[in-house]
């Protein structure tokens, strides 16, 4: 690692107050994002991990840490009691550390089973989702002590709708002024429809929204498949739970994970997509203007996500064709999507 990287997780770790030796940093990131990841080996054999982050607000970040270490909290006692890798603590609050425009916040190593297989078993779909199912029961119980945020999917979209109004964004992804208004129409769709279906009166509970088969782990017990641990807090959200299951689509998908990837919709009308919705409205229902918000979520992913913030979470080879294929297929196909088959599944 680099002497800059190695300083700030130095002096971050100086101001936490833990009292374990740095033994040395290591870098661990999975260079995906321009996040990077470090773990630490530490005085009394352990390992803890550390994140340093140099996009978008320090606000939010230290914000989504206080949230994520309060849901942790939170699920104490219950199912999913240590399934979150804890947010190291100071004075009993999530620790972040602020240098200039680079911001940390430390973890504890996860306690880690199984990943799931690049391409899950048919018997395993409706058991993935009674897991998810279960914990978002669990995180609903904790909504309601858990502090909203000042990040919501409208303030994504509203910054997103004033970017594209603005030549340099445009051309920093090499857009013309008609795919940018473009990119406006589509968040301006996204506000319209959102109102329309409920939105601000669907509840609201903690979620993680990206699912890959690398931030988690399983455990196969005699009654099935069991979420074990999860890691990686990137897209962090506090928002109406059909936010989860575009990335669970994918989990679930015919194909199975895949190298070179796409974000088309059409996972949602797969039936293996439509096995697991139906295992999980089977326990935790959903209302039909949950499942027509599924366009919306899907909407607000391809547009904050890969257009808004693509550059951040992609690699920097993989980043413009999703942006561009957002504008080329992504977006028309959310617009031509039928969720009949899925209305009729929780019919």
């Amino acid at each position: 690692m680099n002497e800059a990287a190695w300083e700030i997780v130095r002096k971050a770790w100086v101001a936490l107050g833990d009292q374990r030796e740095l033994r040395e940093v290591v870098d661990a990131s999975p260079n995906v994002s321009t996040n990077r990841v470090y773990r630490l080996l530490l005085g009394d054999g352990t390992c803890a991990f550390a994140k340093v982050a140099s996009y978008g607000s320090f606000i939010h970040f230290r914000q989504d840490h206080q949230r994520i270490a309060r849901w942790i909290e939170l699920l104490a006692g219950g199912r999913f009691e240590g399934f979150l890798a804890p947010v190291l603590c100071r004075d009993g609050q999530a620790f972040t550390y602020q240098d200039g425009r680079e911001w940390v916040a430390f973890y504890a190593e996860a306690d880690r089973r199984e990943p799931l297989p690049r391409r899950l078993e048919e018997g395993r779909i409706s058991e993935l989702a009674l897991e998810l199912a279960a914990l978002h029961q669990e995180s609903a119980r904790c909504a309601e002590s858990l502090d909203p945020t000042w990040k919501t999917m409208g303030s994504d979209l509203a910054a997103l709708y004033d970017a594209a109004a603005d030549p340099h964004w445009r051309d920093g992804r090499g857009f013309t002024r008609a795919q940018a208004a473009l990119v406006q129409r589509h968040c301006d769709t996204f506000f319209h429809n959102a109102e329309r279906l409920g939105y601000h009166r669907f509840p609201r509970i903690p979620l993680l929204l990206d699912w890959n088969i690398g931030n988690f782990s399983v455990e196969m017990r005699e009654t099935g498949l069991h979420l074990y641990s999860r890691w990686d807090y990137d897209w962090f959200r506090i928002e109406p739970r059909v936010l989860d299951f575009y990335s669970m689509s994918r989990v679930v998908r015919e194909s199975g994970d895949q190298t070179h990837f796409s974000y088309t919709p059409d996972v949602f009308l797969e039936p293996r997509f439509q096995r697991f919705l139906a295992a999980y409205h089977g326990v935790s229902p959903l209302a039909a203007e949950e499942v027509r918000f599924l366009r919306e979520a899907y909407r607000f992913f391809i547009l904050n996500y890969v257009l808004h913030v693509g550059e951040h979470f992609f690699q920097w080879s993989v980043a413009p064709r999703l942006q561009h294929e957002a504008l080329e297929i992504y977006l028309p196909a959310a617009d031509a999507m039928s969720l009949a088959p899925l209305l009729d599944v929780i019919s």
